[in-house]
């Protein structure tokens, strides 16, 4: 929605205020209404996700432009602002009303400060210019960036309630440190699946340690199950049309523990790829 301009600047800031509020509300009970999760609405804490994504180191990058529409989380969660940094309450309407005056003025804002996760940005300070520049209907502002690298990455659709799957997916990325290059393809449709698929690959790395009489630590483990086992399995259960929906990972997992339920092995064959083919999985 354009803002209002009726020429008195106090007055429209006001009104932008309300606006903000009144949109608030109305999405609070618009997902109450259609039952949609309770959490959708709420800011990302920046110590949480942090925690469950696992940090892995930091850098600054500097002052950028990026897109307001990137920013949902908070250093700070008392702040009063929802994931859209639309205000949640009254207390913040002072100070608010004040940045939107200046900003209707035309006057210079100094640059937000952010931490970078993945595609999400989470405020360390100007959590009021972010929301009336959003109420503004602003696309971009400026911002001092520092980017944290984690375990796993963060979408613009990441939920609170997502993160005790990613946390999941960050123990097996610590469990099986895979080189650069194989984290985007061992992937899984389920994030509760991690620990299963984690527990192959170690299990697969013990029993070539066994069979060759060498020591394998962690990181070449799992080089080794990613070049020997899981691409030339993905690559024969697609010749063999067993792929299935969801992803490669999906498919290994899902047939790999099939496999060994029904022949109690941990090898690949013909047979048993007939044998997996023919009892219908998929």
């Amino acid at each position: 929605m354009p803002r209002l301009d009726t020429g008195f600047r106090s007055a429209d800031a006001q009104d932008d205020f309300q606006r903000a509020r009144r949109r608030q509300v109305l999405s609070r009970l618009a997902r109450r209404v259609s039952r949609e999760p309770g959490d959708i609405d709420v800011i990302l804490p920046f110590d949480e996700v942090v925690a469950a994504l696992g940090r892995v180191e930091e850098r600054y990058v500097g002052m950028e432009t990026i897109d307001l529409d990137s920013i949902h989380g908070t250093v700070d969660r008392a702040k009063g602002f929802d994931r859209e940094f639309r205000p949640t309450s009254s207390r913040v309407r002072t100070r608010w009303e004040r940045i939107a005056n200046a900003m209707r003025r035309g006057e210079p804002m100094p640059p937000i400060s952010v931490y970078r996760i993945g595609e999400v940005h989470f405020v360390r300070d100007g959590h009021h210019r972010v929301s009336v520049a959003r109420a503004l209907a602003q696309p971009v502002i400026d911002a001092y960036v520092v980017e944290v690298v984690t375990r796993v990455g963060a979408e613009r659709s990441l939920r609170l309630s997502d993160l005790p799957l990613k946390s999941h997916e960050r123990l097996f990325r610590e469990r099986v440190p895979l080189p650069r290059h194989a984290r985007d393809q061992v992937v899984l449709s389920d994030a509760w699946g991690y620990g299963d698929m984690a527990e192959a690959v170690e299990a697969w790395s013990f029993r070539v340690m066994q069979d060759r009489d060498e020591f394998l630590d962690r990181r070449a483990g799992a080089r080794r199950w990613f070049e020997e086992e899981f691409e030339p399995v993905v690559a024969m259960l697609r010749e063999a049309d067993l792929l299935g929906s969801g992803t490669p990972a999906d498919a290994y997992l899902r047939i790999a523990c099939q496999r060994y339920r029904l022949m109690r092995t941990h090898e690949w064959s013909e047979e048993i790829l007939t044998r997996l083919r023919e009892g219908g999985v998929r």
